[in-house]
């Protein structure tokens, strides 16, 4: 397929659908006037956005995620699949019938909740995790990108009701994943509505925290044997120190070198490289990985949010048991010596200090 067939298609697929029960409407009166300058000029695109779902397509989009027991009215479900971009383009071409119910609100207490389950679920997974990392962990557990994404997984494309805006000076354009995020948001702010917190988190770790996310990409070093260094002497712990431990090919044109970083007698880490500078280097960003990375085992996870009762409400109104909760240790994780230049620390090639001064014993 080329690249002109894959873009009608991909357009094609974001126009607004309509349902097999209105063809029997169509054409409308309107729609016999062929003149492009009479008033009521048909728009086919326009009357298919004009075009409400069905209550069978609104009820098995229910059934679909597993929420038939939660929204059982289709007007819900209808007004969760209607960004407020919708409404101008309805008043427009139907100023008389009154204003559609939309997800404005939803979105925000979905965005909101989503955000609290993914913080604490990152947080307490991994609790060495630098702020800046963990806030990028969240952003890709439930960030825009993911929240259209699982739309699309759940089938709201074809019941969204949205409309594209330009960008002016006051706000940002609204383009196609931004209305579609809002659907699993909507979704999670009624689902706490109608039921509860913890069933808001359930909704959430189903659809969103179970799936993986790669974080070792997330963390990146410019000198990662000074930041093991700068870590090392933060924890009161012996000075790291290289070793060769294994070589193959020294007098080849393809050498390989496998190095480990050890504190005292605890290996930190191992990296191999066609050089020992790339070897070393990748052993240090190694173990400033494991450091970082180092994840509570599942069973032993305990949320914040398990202090809330588990009944039918608001967190106001539920009542009932509440779970048991024991706070995790917080652990200094900040990196002394990143790879951003916004720690604070001196950075080599931008300051005074050597560039060679890492601070560990070299092989």
């Amino acid at each position: 397929m080329g690249y002109a067939q894959k873009r009608l298609a991909s357009t094609a697929a974001k126009l607004a659908s309509v349902s097999p029960a209105n063809v029997r409407v169509f054409p409308p009166k309107e729609a016999i006037v062929s003149d492009p300058s009479h008033p009521h000029f048909f728009d086919p695109q326009a009357w298919a956005q004009l075009q409400p779902p069905t209550t069978a397509s609104l009820t098995a989009f229910a059934h679909r995620i597993g929420l038939e027991r939660v929204l059982t009215s289709p007007q819900v479900i209808q007004q969760a699949c209607t960004h407020p971009s919708y409404v101008s383009f309805y008043t427009r071409h139907k100023p008389d019938e009154p204003l559609p119910a939309t997800n404005a609100n939803l979105a925000t207490l979905g965005n909101s909740l989503l955000g609290l389950f993914a913080a604490e679920y990152v947080n307490s997974s991994f609790p060495h995790l630098p702020t800046r990392v963990m806030m990028a962990a969240v952003s890709a557990y439930v960030g825009p990108t993911t929240c259209a994404s699982i739309a699309k997984e759940m089938g709201a494309t074809q019941l969204l009701r949205w409309h594209r805006t330009p960008m002016t000076h006051l706000r940002p354009p609204v383009l196609h994943p931004d209305a579609l995020s809002s659907v699993p948001r909507a979704l999670t702010a009624l689902v706490y509505q109608y039921r509860s917190l913890l069933s808001a988190r359930e909704f959430a770790h189903k659809f969103f925290l179970s799936r993986d996310i790669d974080l070792r990409s997330m963390i990146k070093f410019r000198d990662p044997k000074r930041a093991l260094s700068e870590t090392v002497a933060k924890y009161g712990r012996e000075r790291p120190v290289s070793r060769l431990l294994k070589e193959t090919g020294r007098h080849s044109n393809s050498p390989i070198y496998v190095v480990g970083i050890y504190s005292g007698v605890d290996k930190l880490g191992e990296g191999f490289g066609s050089s020992l500078r790339m070897a070393e280097f990748r052993a240090a960003e190694d173990s400033l990985h494991r450091l970082y990375l180092t994840r509570t085992p599942p069973h032993l996870v305990q949320l914040p949010s398990s202090t809330f009762p588990g009944d039918l409400g608001s967190v106001f109104e539920a009542g009932g048991a509440e779970e048991a909760y024991v706070a995790n240790e917080m652990s200094d994780s900040e990196v002394l010596y990143g790879s951003s230049g916004r720690t604070g620390t001196l950075a080599p090639g931008r300051h005074s200090r050597a560039t060679d001064d890492d601070g560990l014993e070299d092989i």
